[in-house]
């Protein structure tokens, strides 16, 4: 009997079994006590990893001896070196009659090879980073063709002119791929990925063919859902003393059930696999090996029954299927968002490390789940072993490489540079220390606030204008980015010039006064990894050609997007946490389920972006359902592991989750059987999470009543800060006690201070200027003088669109308003003047100071102050209580001759003049005919004030009156106001 007529030799390790551990097993049962006979056999495993973890496995079943292995060999990751090592040990032939294959192309490199097809396109619009996109799903396409084993001469016949337009402009697309694709690999001497993988599994499985091996050949863990994979394993398992090993296939399929398999059905890719290689389900037989662990034949049954095809629901009786067996060890957790599913599998694992060389792995395809768990281990400092790493972007390399290229980009935006300046790995050629320092200073002197003007000429604008110095740090930074800066300028860009630039002025921002900048960006993985991708953009930047230098910011992450972190030497963990390929043939003592909804686990059957359904089936690509089926056989390999928790966040961003339709049939299942009161208790993890950060007691604080003694309390304040004085004392003690000023926010656009600082100023340059008689064209002259004003803000947007049309509403109004005024006999004395008030009281000379917005003098030579509001203007009753008490205070200073070149007078009107430009851009409201009345109760509210807090016993309280306070306070935070204010609104 030749190779090619021996039946298949066909096994499979059962669902929820160590698979590694029994394979190891049972290949050193088959090669016997001969070490020799071991090291030539042959096993081919789905990926690396897989390979590292038979190698793994094959050191537990020595205990440690000294063991020669058997050639591990990745079928994914084949290469020719590999291929000519698993050639009987006698072939002649020489590597080129069979095994030459083109290299294939580098990825990076044939992403931007396709994007500049796609700029090339006469009808594209594109910017090269969405051509980088675009190219990036090109390349899925191509990599599912090959991987088919398709050809795209067949694509002009899936569009018929019947179809839609828009599959009409899809297929003009892709002439990419038909037409131009296969001319630039040609020229460029290489092929594709998965066609050279493609060839390679060929060329492997053509050889076996010719000359069978004499050793043993073992394919193990792979359901051949890649054709080239599947062809292999056939020819293996036909070879001498080859088999195939399937990752948990039911033995149990008969005629029934194949008829109606479904693409996402667990069984669905093996079946078709036995299919290809002329098995059927009986030829399957168990992987014979010594010392099997007891697999839960109930928990199979259950899983079975869970996985019917939808046909069949129904067609049998569940009560076999359905024990309370099956659901030993089995449990749920079901969280109200994923911060909670994260902090219960947390613990879960940290629970784990409780007994002595147990182990537990959270299994999951989410992502920002997998990051959420390992953050929470960092609690309690634990590190987890996580197989897919850390993307390069979220790193320190890659995170300033990022914002390396933003800072400049943006124009020394505050945001960006603080960002890119702050980094751990910036010192600018410095000690970090002192780096940082100037940094911190540059901040404080101008980065808060309003936005300086762009660039670097902008910040020394306004530090010069802060009359202050923050060092040489700007003349440092100029230095150091020149050339990157001027790369950006250029329209006609080369792409390896940009990346040169980039790198080089990323590792001067790097350097520091002890170590090179190189040495401190590319260490440790995450800089290896980084430093490859930049090569590799370095080696692969000339296939895409000039482009504008203000977009390779953007170009630059989409390029570093997807690129993983793994560490090249993981420390030794019991706690895991794998993809669903890695944990194909892996298992833990606890094993967690984890992101078990619709759209996560199973993914989403999402359309593809260039075919219709139909047009998928006509083509010969698999249907998108076809990757539900292999998650499916995930989730059975998994599920029927000893200890398993099935874990779900019912709303994910605020968003209800369904949850996975595993999870619905297995509730329903257990509900019909009447056994939910069976399922393990999901335990405390929930409530344990929770407790995490809740203190055990809640202990309630008093407000403060901090008593400065009399010397360290202020003897002058402003009529603004009288306000506050009476509202918030804290305020007062922090701020001129305690010296603490409020900062103001990073890069903040212009607020309603600075709206009114604008228009305070145009007026007061306006009255100025005609304060006895306005012009003709007064109108004319104030919109100038407001321009003037508001130059400096015209770069921010909310003030082109709602300050300035407001403001010429307002000019229109004030223009009438001053007419009547001077028409009426008025006459403005000044305005924006200073003044101050002295007077003694008990803890010495008390002076009030402050700044008038405008005094008039009226037609009977009294005088009236006007105070103009662009906000809020208070009402006669606030005045009148003492709450608001500016404009007397003003009053007062004025009829003590505090106002230089302001005849001390008789003060008879105080006016607020409400300025908002809005739908009413107006509004005089004065305070009343009792003004005497109002000026004598301030003055005397005011020297009983400062009586009062000239005693030491006196405390600066925290909003001693909550009820006449509407807004939060910049000291509310110090003073602690949520921790001791109640929650029923009783603010006492």
């Amino acid at each position: 009997m030749t190779a090619h007529d021996r039946p298949p030799a066909v096994f499979t390790i059962a669902a929820g079994l160590p698979f590694v551990d029994l394979l190891a097993a049972g290949i050193r049962q088959r090669c016997g006590d001969d070490p020799h006979v071991l090291a030539r056999a042959t096993i081919l495993l789905p990926t690396r990893r897989a390979c590292r973890a038979l190698h793994e496995a094959f050191l537990r079943q020595s205990a440690g001896r000294a063991l020669l292995l058997p050639r591990l060999r990745p079928l994914g990751d084949l290469d020719e070196d590999e291929l000519s090592l698993m050639r009987p040990l006698d072939e002649t032939l020489p590597i080129g009659d069979g095994f030459s294959v083109p290299a294939a192309i580098s990825a990076t490199r044939r992403r931007l090879l396709l994007a500049r097809l796609i700029l090339a396109r006469p009808d594209q619009t594109m910017a090269p980073d969405q051509a980088s996109w675009l190219a990036a799903e090109l390349a899925k396409l191509l990599d599912q063709a090959h991987t088919e084993r398709l050809g795209f001469e067949a694509l002009a016949a899936l569009v018929p002119d019947d179809f839609a337009e828009h599959w009409q402009i899809t297929l003009t697309f892709l002439e990419i791929l038909t037409e131009h694709w296969p001319k630039v690999l040609a020229e460029e001497g290489c092929i594709d990925p998965a066609d050279r993988r493609n060839r390679l599994l060929d060329a492997q499985a053509d050889l076996w063919r010719a000359r069978p091996p004499d050793h043993p050949v073992i394919a193990a863990g792979s359901t051949g859902s890649i054709p080239a994979t599947a062809e292999l394993l056939g020819v293996v398992a036909r070879l001498p003393q080859g088999m195939i090993v399937l990752p948990g296939f039911d033995t149990s399929l008969d005629a029934e059930i194949l008829k109606v398999l479904e693409p996402a059905h667990p069984q669905y890719g093996m079946a078709q696999l036995l299919n290809r290689i002329g098995a059927v389900p009986s030829d399957v037989t168990d992987w014979p090996a010594e010392e099997v662990p007891s697999v839960s034949a109930a928990r199979a049954a259950l899983i079975r029954e869970t996985m019917k095809p939808a046909p069949l629901t129904g067609a049998r009786s569940t009560a076999e299927a359905v024990t309370a067996e099956a659901l030993q060890g089995v449990s749920w957790i079901t969280a109200p968002a994923p911060q909670e599913e994260a902090g219960a599998i947390a613990l879960i694992m940290r629970e784990t490390l409780e007994t002595p060389g147990k182990t537990a792995a959270l299994i999951t395809p989410d992502r920002a789940l997998a990051r959420r768990v390992a953050a929470a281990l960092k609690r309690w400092r634990i590190d987890v072993d996580d197989s897919a790493g850390r993307p390069l972007a979220q790193t320190p390399p890659g995170a300033f490489l990022r914002l390396c290229i933003r800072m400049i980009a943006d124009d020394l935006a505050p945001v960006s540079l603080l960002a890119a300046l702050k980094h751990p790995l910036a010192s600018g050629g410095r000690a970090s220390a002192a780096f940082r320092e100037s940094v911190r200073r540059l901040e404080r002197l101008v980065l808060r606030g309003p936005r300086p003007a762009p660039g670097i000429e902008g910040l020394r604008a306004a530090l010069a204008a802060t009359k202050d110095d923050a060092g040489d740090i700007l003349d440092d930074l100029e230095r150091l980015y020149a050339d990157f800066t001027a790369a950006l300028a250029q329209s006609n860009a080369s792409l390896r010039d940009l990346v040169r630039r980039h790198v080089a002025f990323a590792e001067a921002l790097a350097a520091s006064d002890r170590e090179p900048g190189a040495t401190r960006l590319w260490a440790g993985d995450a800089g290896d990894a980084a430093a490859g991708v930049v090569a590799e953009l370095l080696d692969a930047a000339d296939a895409l050609g000039p482009i504008d230098g203000r977009d390779y910011p953007a170009l630059f992450d989409s390029l570093i997007a997807g690129q993983a972190v793994r560490p090249r030497h993981s420390a030794p963990s019991r706690l895991f946490i794998w993809g669903l390929l890695e944990a194909r043939l892996q298992r833990a003592d606890v094993t967690i389920l984890g992101g078990l909804n619709e759209g996560t686990w199973p993914p989403e059957a999402a359309a593809s972006p260039w075919m219709s359904r139909p047009m998928l089936k006509d083509f010969g690509l698999p249907a998108p359902e076809r990757r539900i089926g292999l998650t499916a056989h995930d989730f059975v390999q998994s599920f029927c592991a000893p200890r398993v928790v099935l874990s779900r966040a019912e709303r994910v961003d605020g968003t209800p989750t369904m949850p996975a339709r595993w999870l619905l049939r297995l509730q329903n299942l257990i509900e019909a059987a009447g056994l939910k009161a069976a399922v393990t208790h999901p335990g405390p993890w929930l409530d344990w999470h929770e407790a995490l950060d809740t203190p055990e007691q809640v202990r309630s604080i008093a407000a403060p009543k901090p008593k400065p003694p009399l010397e360290a309390r202020p003897r002058q304040l402003s009529v603004s800060r009288i306000e506050t004085w009476i509202r918030d004392p804290y305020a007062i003690h922090a701020r001129f006690i305690l010296g603490l000023k409020p900062l103001d926010p990073i890069d903040a656009d212009p607020g309603a201070m600075d709206r009114g600082i604008l228009i305070h100023g145009a007026l007061d340059a306006f009255t100025r200027a005609y304060p006895d008689t306005l012009p003709d064209d007064a109108l004319e002259r104030l919109i100038a003088i407001g321009k003037d004003m508001f130059a400096p803000y015209a770069a921010w947007p909310g003030v082109r669109a709602f300050w300035w049309p407001r403001f010429e509403r307002m000019a229109y109004w004030f223009v009438d308003f001053q007419r009547t005024r001077l028409a009426s006999g008025y006459r403005t004395l000044a305005s924006e003047v200073e003044g101050e008030y002295a007077f003694e009281a008990p803890g010495g000379t008390f002076t009030l100071i402050g700044r008038a917005d405008r005094i008039d003098e009226r037609p009977d030579n009294a005088l009236a102050i006007l105070d103009y509001k662009t906000g809020q203007a208070p009402t006669p009753e606030q005045v009148k209580s003492g709450l608001v008490p500016q404009l007397p205070l003003e009053a007062i200073m004025i009829e003590a001759g505090g106002f230089a070149d302001i005849r001390a007078a008789r003060v008879s009107e105080l006016t607020y003049v409400r300025l908002t430009g809005g739908r009413v851009p107006g509004e005089v409201r004065n305070i009343g005919k009792d003004v005497r009345e109002i000026i004598d109760g301030t003055a005397a509210g005011l020297k009983k004030l400062v009586h009062k807090f000239d005693d030491p016993d006196t405390p600066y309280l925290s909003r001693p009156r909550p009820m006449l306070w509407h807004r939060f306070g910049d000291y509310d935070h110090l003073a602690r106001v949520k921790e001791w204010s109640s929650g029923e609104g009783d603010d006492t």
